[in-house]
């Protein structure tokens, strides 16, 4: 059985990450730890504590994005972009040392009326890592145009989690993405 793992934000942890290792389970063992990842530094940290949990994986999918885009203070985002793009190749690179197949899974959009999260930003911050990585090597699962139908993919109680329905898209290509990555 081929080895999958999944690393990302909450969009993950209680989103696409729910569905995966049910919709690959014929095919993989999926891991995915218990954490949600956070920021980019986050995983990158994280990247030393599951190094074994990870050990002969087939396939590593990763995503990061909205902790490091969030502008609580009006300031500006926590992450700067081009410092969340260096950490996301660092991320890159490490992953790709240790594993035959990397995916990173662009930044979802949020609905308009999220205060902190803007979807200008999220744009900006996908296309700063997106062609850099496509020439690294690391396969990209654009979530960001599954879940474009903001009204039917993104919580309105929060503005940025998915909807049942998002999260089931999502987790459909994801699917999808690992499985062609592997074959």
């Amino acid at each position: 059985m081929k080895k999958a793992v999944l690393l990302g934000d909450s969009i993950r942890q209680i989103g696409y990450g729910t569905l995966v290792p049910a919709l690959l389970c014929d095919e993989f063992d999926v891991w995915q730890p218990d954490d949600n990842c956070r920021f980019a530094q986050y995983l990158l940290r994280g990247l030393f504590d599951w190094r074994t949990r990870m050990e002969g994986a087939d396939v590593v999918h990763f995503n990061v994005g909205h902790w490091d885009l969030c502008d609580l203070f009006g300031d500006g985002p926590f992450t700067p972009i081009d410092e969340y793009a260096g950490t996301v190749f660092r991320i890159a690179r490490i992953l790709l040392s240790r594993c035959p197949k990397v995916i990173f899974a662009t930044t979802c959009p949020v609905r308009p009326e999220n205060r902190y999260n803007r979807n200008e930003t999220i744009d900006a911050f996908n296309a700063a890592v997106v062609p850099e990585l496509t020439r690294m090597g690391v396969i990209i699962n654009d979530l960001h145009a599954a879940a474009s139908d903001v009204e039917r993919c993104i919580r309105a109680d929060d503005c940025i989690h998915l909807t049942e329905e998002g999260i089931r898209l999502c987790a459909e290509q994801t699917a999808a993405v690992i499985r062609a990555a592997v074959k």
